[in-house]
């Protein structure tokens, strides 16, 4: 049967009991011997799809063999062929493992997102202080019709995003140099902000506290969204990430 990989470990990481996978399978290590880096693996369940209850039963077992040590999390849907395949991949790249597992060791993915906010008391504070957009939505009111409907409609999102882009420079600013490590994140639409921390355990305490200072300070400017801890996905070299023609989980 063909192999679900979720992540490699350092030699001795337990796997958490009674934890199962996804297709509510039994997980497992493999490795190639009691001193090497060692994958959590499960049988691929057929008909393996990107299912809610699967994505979440994958993070799940991520998130809790972090709590016992270093992982470097696989992406949902990495499926190889057989065990002999994983095998030679664990042997041909336990350098790449071994430093990888050290890079992360103790710390924790923070992610923070941040977009411009919505409803009613956010147009309220934008009409105010820019006199430019309440003089259009004056005229409007005057004269109403659907060019002028669309035209403060555009000009108010883009006012929002120009607001909200200028306020994750200063997240940005405030949260980065807390961190070990940072790298941007893909594209999100309706964000203006998209970045990964790496940080130690021990400082998600004071990013916290710094995020929430600043959602406070930019309260109508932007919205903050802070997700994790998380598994390290962000900080895995490629080398050590990628999976020889792994097979993907349909969407």
């Amino acid at each position: 049967m063909s192999l679900y990989v979720y992540g490699v470990v350092a030699p001795g990481h337990p796997v958490p009991a009674g934890r199962t996978g996804v297709g509510a399978g039994p997980v497992r290590l493999l490795a190639t011997g009691p001193d090497a880096p060692a994958a959590v693996v499960g049988d691929a369940p057929p008909g393996l799809r990107a299912r809610r209850r699967d994505l979440t039963a994958h993070q799940g077992l991520l998130g809790a063999l972090a709590a016992d040590g270093p992982v470097l999390p696989m992406r949902f849907g990495v499926v190889l062929p057989d065990e002999a395949v994983l095998l030679d991949q664990l042997a041909t790249r336990r350098s790449a493992y071994e430093r990888a597992l050290e890079r992360v060791a103790g710390r924790v993915e923070m992610n923070v997102k941040a977009m411009p906010p919505q409803g009613e008391a956010a147009l309220a504070r934008l009409l105010a202080e820019e006199p430019g957009l309440r003089a259009m939505r004056d005229r409007g009111l005057r004269r109403p019709g659907y060019e002028a409907s669309v035209r403060l409609g555009q000009a108010v999102s883009d006012a929002l995003e120009r607001r909200a882009t200028l306020a994750a420079a200063r997240v940005r600013r405030g949260l980065v140099p807390l961190a070990a490590q940072w790298c941007d994140g893909p594209q999100v639409e309706g964000c203006v902000l998209n970045v990964s921390l790496l940080l130690d355990r021990d400082a998600e305490a004071a990013l916290r506290a710094e995020a929430d200072r600043l959602a406070a300070a930019l309260a109508g400017r932007a919205e903050l969204l802070l997700t994790g801890p998380l598994p390290c996905y962000s900080f895995v070299p490629a080398e050590a990430a990628a999976a020889p023609a792994p097979h993907r989980a349909a969407v």
